[in-house]
């Protein structure tokens, strides 16, 4: 059995909130196994003997549809891949004191990243300072910055994405990253 993690988008921010059971029972009958809840922000770790991303991701996003009544994406990692978003240590030199690192998750990877990097994110101190593969690194610095890369992402790239706090991937390695 494989460890996933499913990073929902759009969930328990602006006026949709969803109770951790329900997303559980959805996952389950799904027939996935060991099906955990992280923090209220759509974050779901379980396990399954099934391989293929793209194959889950498609399966969830319709399950979530059926009982949600909307479209939520849905962003897959392997707990390995984000053991090596941490590995890299892709915040390494930025300053830490008043400073958030955030990770935003691509759909897929893009054939030419069409940003040069680090930019500031306009209208405020927030940075894109790097990427690599299917993620994009941003710092921000306080006074609600931490809303800003997500969407600045989105635009830049025209795609659905999904953004976690470094912090919170680094716990759910800590908590799930028993591999089996």
């Amino acid at each position: 059995m494989t460890h996933l993690v499913a990073f929902l988008r759009g969930i328990n921010v602006g006026g949709r909130t969803v109770k951790k059971e329900k997303l559980q029972e959805a996952f389950a009958s799904l027939s996935f196994h060991n099906v955990f809840t992280f923090r209220q922000s759509g974050n779901v770790i379980f396990e399954t003997e099934a391989s293929d991303a793209e194959y889950l991701k498609k399966r969830i996003e319709e399950k979530l549809r059926g009982v949600l009544g909307y479209d939520v994406a849905v962003f897959i990692r392997t707990i390995s891949q984000l053991k090596n978003i941490i590995d890299q240590d892709p915040f390494r030199g930025q300053p830490t004191e008043g400073s958030s690192f955030l990770v935003t998750l691509l759909p897929n990877l893009p054939s030419k990243f069409p940003l040069q990097l680090p930019l500031i994110i306009p209208k405020s101190t927030a940075e894109v300072i790097s990427a690599m593969g299917t993620e994009v690194f941003s710092v921000t610095h306080g006074g609600g910055e931490g809303a800003l890369p997500n969407p600045y992402v989105e635009s830049r790239l025209k795609v659905k994405a999904t953004t976690r706090n470094m912090n919170v991937i680094k716990e759910i390695v800590e908590k799930f990253g028993r591999e089996k």
